[in-house]
């Protein structure tokens, strides 16, 4: 009898064994594939069949994803993709970008001893849906090229999420791809392309049916990540509000070069948190915001 057991404890550690050794074989072969292909390389027929004979039914939701990220012309903008998944694919997506930085440095660590180290490690949920938006429009961005989203209109509510900062990590990880549009016509060219920067913003998305400048739920609860690479864990709130600040003065500064667009600057601030004076901590531009505010004479 105790033989028996033995057997059964010893049958049931093995297929434990080897069901973590597909998991993780599985992960880190997704992880060197996303390195490969999310930029500008384009995978071929032999990169999916790849990615087919990945041998974990726990990487089965994971798998379609990936595909979808490093496709040109994919279909992330879906409702199919934009809805949150499970929390087991979002640890998967997690650990898979570990791989993706791991593999990238001159002397990367051994991929296996970086997963154990990353599971031992308490994740907070916020972290993992910020990961899964990134790799969702940094997809969108660099696939789906020349950028236009003109035509999308993201309806928060529809994806899963579950509070305040679920949904305005959704928001400001979607405008975070949107400032990288503009923000070299802005800041490397000199003087400022304002043209190119306009002709940009007018790509820009709706959410929930609106312009994107006229989101204004920022009063969401904050939380701490590492955003940065050299950076120690920092404000999800002080960074992206920052950049979302730096996104609507450039669209402010672009419509009052002309005198025929100042009435839609007006607008712009009058309708956007432009105007909202308990988030300018937020942002490195206050000057730029309190002249704003004093030249409007905004209540």
């Amino acid at each position: 009898m105790n033989k028996r057991i033995t057997l059964i404890l010893l049958l049931i550690f093995s297929i434990q064994s080897t069901f973590a050794l597909d998991l993780n074989n599985g992960i880190i072969e997704l992880g060197k594939i996303y390195r490969n292909f999310v930029f500008r390389n384009n995978p071929n027929e032999l990169t999916f069949q790849k990615i087919d004979k990945i041998n974990s039914s726990e990487l089965k939701t994971t798998k379609l994803f990936i595909k979808e990220c490093i496709s040109p012309k994919n279909k992330l903008t879906s409702e199919e993709f934009l809805k949150l998944p499970d929390e087991i694919t979002l640890l998967n997506l997690y650990l898979i970008m570990k791989v993706n930085a791991n593999v990238r440095k001159k002397e990367p660590k051994d991929n296996i001893e970086l997963l154990t180290e990353w599971r031992n490690k308490n994740v907070s949920r916020y972290e993992l849906i910020e990961n899964y938006y990134s790799m969702v429009f940094t997809g969108i961005g660099n696939k789906n090229q020349p950028f236009d989203l003109s035509n999308v209109d993201f309806v928060i509510d529809n994806y899963n999420l579950e509070d305040e900062t679920e949904k305005g990590i959704f928001f400001l990880t979607a405008m975070n791809l949107c400032y990288h549009t503009i923000w070299g016509y802005m800041n490397v060219v000199k003087p400022p392309n304002y043209k190119k920067a306009k002709k940009n913003i007018e790509k820009f998305p709706k959410f929930n049916g609106q312009e994107y400048y006229k989101y204004l739920d920022f009063g969401f609860k904050d939380f701490k990540m590492k955003i940065r690479k050299d950076n120690d864990n920092e404000s999800f709130k002080y960074f992206f509000i920052n950049r979302f600040y730096n996104t609507l003065i450039y669209h402010h500064q672009c419509l009052i070069k002309k005198r025929r667009t100042r009435k839609k600057a007006e607008n712009l601030a009058l309708s956007s948190i432009l105007k909202e004076k308990n988030y300018y901590e937020y942002s490195k531009n206050q000057n730029y915001l309190n002249g704003l505010f004093r030249t409007m004479k905004m209540e």
